[in-house]
């Protein structure tokens, strides 16, 4: 009896297996290549390490995905994190907040300034990507001028010539540098809970599914009773209280209203959600990719600093990554067809 030969994989099923999980199995390569060129790489101190640097990114990328998902995007997230930092300080040191009034007051200014980006947007009609560029900048600016442009601590100097009375509240730093077990941060705490929260809210609910309906075309999204302009308002409020919740963990870790402390958040947080595109060849926005998308570069760049590669070299290498991630699963996708 002669064996009867397998049939061959279609070309098409093979290049959708490349794009599902060449991501997955890249940052797995990373993983075991680290690992053997430097052991340390995968202790447990140096694994939290990893979580707890991305938590941030990750907690300003869900809330980029959300805008993403309903066919916005908010390039004001960095600028509302480092908003929030300096509003944190300047609540607790120059006013004497608590700390529970302090994240109160940061967390609604948050959301407010999500609902301004999305009052321009839906109200005025303009674009998404000017608005919310127009409002990092103005961001930019404004969270300088409370203090002449310095940076807020203790004891500092005030415009005015006076000398700020408050200080930290000492349970604030909970939110950055409490490990709970002394294992677990909590600012890798809580990026778990805001994944987990977000992603059963886009992937579970019908609110998520009106999100993807609106990004997919929002006029039909329209007339089939959805009320897309609530939808898009929440996108960009939910948004900007995520940066803000970024913010606070910032501020609680570094204990100063530092003027340069989002440098980078923007960049990294809306890398994180197109490398998400990636994931197990979703091709649109979703909470798990961003968050795999924040780990990975995490993994690449902890990675790249255990192995003494120069500092000036990381930004290329994440450019690089993102671009190779995005032409995997669309270009291999549009060969396919």
């Amino acid at each position: 009896m002669t064996d009867i030969p397998a049939p061959a994989v279609p070309r098409r099923d093979r290049a959708a297996l490349v794009r599902r999980y060449a991501l997955v199995a890249l940052l797995v390569v990373l993983v075991v290549g680290f690992r053997l060129a430097e052991p340390a790489f995968l202790s447990t101190n140096n694994f939290f390490s990893i979580l707890q640097a991305v938590s941030v990114v990750a907690i300003l990328g869900v809330g980029v995905t959300v805008t993403l998902s309903a066919g916005g995007f908010d390039l004001s997230v960095g600028s509302v994190a480092a908003s929030s930092v300096m509003a944190a300080s300047y609540a607790m040191v120059v006013w004497q907040l608590g700390a529970g009034e302090t994240i109160g007051l940061v967390l609604a200014l948050g959301a407010a300034i999500g609902l301004a980006n999305g009052l321009l947007i839906v109200r005025l009609g303009i674009p998404d990507l000017l608005a919310t560029l127009a409002m990092m900048f103005l961001l930019a600016g404004l969270q300088l001028i409370p203090t002449g442009g310095r940076s807020i601590s203790a004891g500092m100097i005030l415009p005015d010539g006076s000398t700020a009375a408050g200080a930290y509240d000492p349970a604030f730093f909970v939110l950055g540098r409490l490990r709970l077990f002394d294992v677990v941060p909590v600012p890798v705490v809580v990026m778990a809970a805001v994944a987990l929260v977000f992603w059963f809210l886009m992937e579970r609910t019908r609110f998520g599914r009106v999100f993807y309906a609106i990004g997919g075309n929002e006029t039909a999204a329209h007339l089939a009773g959805a009320p897309t302009r609530a939808y898009r308002l929440a996108a960009y409020m939910l948004s900007g209280s995520l940066a803000a919740l970024g913010g606070l963990i910032v501020a609680a870790r570094v204990g100063r209203g530092d003027v340069s402390s989002g440098a980078s958040l923007l960049l990294d947080s809306v890398a994180a959600a197109l490398i998400g595109f990636a994931v197990l060849d979703a091709r649109r926005a979703n909470v798990l990719g961003t968050v795999i998308g924040a780990i990975f570069v995490g993994v690449l760049l902890n990675g790249l600093t255990m192995l003494n590669a120069p500092y000036y070299t990381q930004d290329f290498v994440k450019g690089a990554v993102l671009v190779g991630a995005l032409a995997l699963t669309f270009g291999l996708g549009r060969k396919a067809r």
